[in-house]
């Protein structure tokens, strides 16, 4: 079974650790793009915010998976 991640801005995210998601603070462009890098081979889905969807364009979309979610702003 696949884990679930969240990847933004460290006041919009940190809260999903309570619900055993992995939580990869982002703050800024290139921070973003690091984390989106680094998930771990067996995340599934990946929840991001709408300033981290922004920022990482079409390359959250590019594979089936991981699948994203948009947190709406």
């Amino acid at each position: 079974m696949g884990r679930v991640a969240v990847i933004g801005e460290e006041t919009a995210v940190s809260g999903y650790a309570l619900a055993g998601v992995v939580v990869l603070p982002a703050e800024g462009e290139d921070a973003v793009h690091r984390a989106w890098s680094s998930l771990p081979d067996d995340v599934q889905v990946v929840i991001v915010t709408s300033q981290a969807a922004r920022t990482l364009g079409d390359a959250r979309t590019a594979k089936l998976l991981p699948f994203t979610v948009v947190i709406p702003s």
